[in-house]
């Protein structure tokens, strides 16, 4: 299971751009889709726009390009994926992966149809809490990592509060609540917090894994008994392989100064963004790299293979790739990761003093 694991990761990259190079992501103007446009869900916030955060003068994002890599990008992405082959995929299928072909009723996602047929994506999962999963951690560290896979296999949303080395605003947060370690988890669904990572993808797969559906006294359950799968168990492994792919990188471990840090210290922090993708999307690495140094707050919708998400992203949207990302400060919705990174790091970055 875990090579199959791996090998349907690399085949869902094609949600994401392949490795063929085009020309760096410039401004352009998209084209605007109707097709199956919804209001926003609970989870994604469509208030105001900050007058003290805005986009770069003329930006306007790209218009989403399937099976690319911008030019310049291709070294960037295939460090990136150095990660996902280390964890063999972990986080790129929903739990209970199950594909069967279907009558292809034109609806929704899927990943490919022929000849009256579409590929349907099942899964096995427990309830679905009603707000996101809070998470304290940063993007560089492996115990973290370990928890954002867990999160990306029950199909979670988490709000992500980024607490890099010297971040001033989210790390004492965490520390004044107790926290000695990250990550640290509060799930405002049962009032739960912990640190310690196996002890939070435990008490995942415990309260939204299959065994939340009445099967047993789960209280008891160890990680096995709870469908915890191999590469996110406690031993060896699984902390030998996050280590692995931390040093693959290096990246998303230290804070730098940014508007989002700023307007944090004076006490009206950025209201968070809202990002699309699977935790071993090589696409998503640098993104998520760039909200962890600039400290700014993220929910994670994660869309694995299985996940209805999909779905409600090519409503949203009228297409499937990820990343996607939501900037509610300033109005700005935008696939393309190169043309993220460069977004964000225009939008929130500061100068070194």
């Amino acid at each position: 299971g875990l090579f199959v694991n791996a090998l349907f990761a690399m085949a869902s990259m094609a949600a994401g751009p392949a490795a063929i190079a085009r020309p760096a992501p410039v401004c352009r103007r998209t084209r605007t889709s109707t097709r199956g446009q919804h209001p926003h869900r609970q989870l994604c916030r469509s208030g105001a726009t900050r007058d003290d955060i805005t986009a770069p003068a003329g930006f306007v994002p790209p218009e989403p390009q399937k099976f690319t890599v911008a030019e310049g990008q291709l070294g960037n992405v295939l460090s990136a994926a150095v990660p996902l082959v280390l964890r063999l995929g972990t986080g790129a299928l929903i739990n209970g992966w199950k594909p069967t072909l279907a009558p292809d009723d034109g609806e929704g996602y899927s990943l490919f149809r022929v000849a009256g047929k579409k590929l349907a994506e099942g899964s096995d999962l427990g309830p679905r809490p009603a707000q996101p999963i809070e998470v304290f951690e940063y993007e560089g560290s492996p115990y973290c990592r370990k928890v954002r896979e867990a999160a990306a296999v029950l199909d979670l949303d988490v709000l992500y509060r980024p607490c890099p080395s010297g971040e001033k605003y989210y790390r004492p947060m965490a520390k004044a609540e107790g926290a000695a370690t990250f990550p640290y988890m509060k799930d405002p669904n049962t009032g739960a917090a912990m640190t310690e990572s196996d002890d939070i993808v435990e008490y995942l797969f415990r309260k939204y894994g299959p065994v939340a559906n009445g099967r047993g006294a789960v209280d008891e359950m160890g990680a096995a008994e709870l469908g915890v799968p191999m590469m996110l168990q406690r031993g060896g492994i699984t902390n030998l392989t996050c280590y692995a792919a931390a040093v693959a990188r290096l990246k998303g471990l230290k804070a730098r100064p940014s508007r989002a840090a700023a307007a944090a210290a004076a006490g009206t922090p950025v209201t968070p963004l809202d990002l699309w993708t699977y935790e071993s999307s090589p696409f998503t690495k640098a993104v998520r790299e760039s909200l962890t140094e600039l400290a700014i707050p993220h929910v994670v919708h994660y869309c694995p293979r299985g996940s209805t998400k999909r779905d409600e992203l090519l409503a949203r949207t009228g297409t499937f790739q990820v990343p996607y990302l939501e900037d509610p400060n300033t109005g700005v919705k935008m696939f393309e990761s190169a043309a993220m990174v460069e977004y964000l790091e225009g939008t929130y970055a500061l100068a070194s003093k």
